[in-house]
């Protein structure tokens, strides 16, 4: 099968296809953007992408700058600057360009350009999206290069709160891009590794979101054929790196992975909040490394939705068993570290973790009560590489 260059409305505007980013500056206007503002990190900031994207955006008349002081783990400081770059440049819209932490600065800083409260006041509790100014919000146009967090299709941002050391959810409906371009092309210089983790993230957002309790079937849905074009295309992508068939099928499993999860998610990203917080870890693979963990420990909740999953993916003698053992052997497959020592990450603050995991968002999507005391048991699980 080859790819299609197609238009979907689904939760939002996409284009989708290679070389699809020939319509960025048609994108812009259709926003009625003249001076879009380009949000990246500092890497892929240095990469021709970047310097092709502006001068095309400069050919088409529009005045584009650039800012790129984004981490790994995007952080509060990294969005006011983004703001203060914002407002100084008189932009009128964003263009988030990157992986999902980038878009997630990027988005966040469109999100606090109109706003006059801090950050922190937008923190996805209760309803405190209501008190943002909605009309404040600067449109976004979303070009990931990463094939996992799907924040192109999300309304909200995961940024670090420097000094609680913890990652916070900031929500709006409105965050959400507005037109989003998936062109599989810019996603052909990723390292494997980087590949693997990004997919392991969009399979942890898929299977999260089947496994969250409650009826969403509409969610289940998407989640479950997110599932299957990972498991058929993923190890290709990340064995075949310039394999633009399965780049672009693993971009549109990430964006399936985050349109589903607003059903919910789980312990996995309970604890790879903290962990990536207070260990600056790859967000990805520290849900990877916890995907075992979670399944097993879920699995009196969850055993009869996972043999039906094991069905619809072909899997031999459809359980819980094996599709359990196809995680592992996924991982195994792409090098996805097995414990937590691969993270450096001890037992020191176990204690701490749990107490964060709690206490995150998305503890309260897992299918079993996820307190400090289980979400110790994962950790020492996972740090004895115990799957039992």
């Amino acid at each position: 099968m080859s790819l299609p260059s197609t238009n979907w409305n689904y939760p939002t505007a996409v284009r989708f296809g290679i070389g699809r980013i020939v319509d960025l500056p048609a994108a812009c206007k259709e926003l009625g953007l003249q001076r879009p503002l380009l949000v990246t990190d500092p890497g892929i900031a240095r990469l021709p992408m970047i310097a092709e994207a502006l001068a095309q955006l400069e050919a088409a008349g529009l005045s584009p700058a650039l800012f790129s002081d984004v981490k790994a783990n995007p952080v509060g400081a990294n969005v006011d600057a983004g703001v203060v770059a914002y407002r100084a440049g008189q932009h009128d819209g964003v263009i988030a360009w990157g992986g999902g932490s980038a878009l997630d600065a990027a988005k966040a800083i469109a999100f606090m350009s109109g706003q006059t409260r801090p950050l922190w006041d937008f923190e996805d509790v209760g309803d405190w999206f209501t008190r943002a100014d909605a009309a404040g919000i600067a449109p976004i146009i979303a070009v990931p290069t990463t094939a996992g967090t799907g924040s192109e299709v999300g309304r909200a941002s995961v940024i670090v709160d420097e000094t609680s050391h913890s990652k916070k959810i900031i929500f709006h409906p409105k965050m959400m891009p507005a037109i989003v371009i998936l062109d599989p092309a810019l996603t052909t210089g990723l390292p494997p590794f980087i590949t693997a983790a990004t997919g392991i993230d969009a399979l942890s957002h898929c299977l999260e979101a089947y496994c969250a309790p409650g009826f969403h079937p509409m969610a289940d849905g998407i989640a479950v054929e997110g599932i299957r074009l990972i498991k058929d295309w993923l190890p290709r992508a990340v064995a075949h790196g310039d394999d633009l068939d399965a780049r672009g099928y693993m971009l549109v499993a990430a964006s399936m992975g985050a349109t589903a999860f607003q059903k919910g998610l789980g312990a996995m990203h309970a604890l790879a909040h903290p962990i990536g917080a207070l260990y600056d870890t790859h967000h990805g693979a520290t849900n990877g490394v916890f995907m075992p963990y979670v399944l097993a420990f879920n699995r009196l909740a969850i055993e009869d939705k996972i043999s039906r999953l094991a069905a619809w993916l072909g899997l031999p003698r459809p359980s819980f068993a094996s599709f359990f053992d196809w995680i592992l052997e996924l991982r195994a497959t792409i090098e996805i570290p097995h414990g937590l020592s691969a993270l450096n990450v001890d037992g020191q603050r176990f204690a701490e973790i749990a107490a964060m995991a709690e206490r995150d968002p998305s503890a309260s999507g897992n299918p079993i009560r996820f307190d400090a005391a289980a979400a110790r048991q994962v950790l020492e699980k996972a740090l004895a590489e115990d799957v039992s």
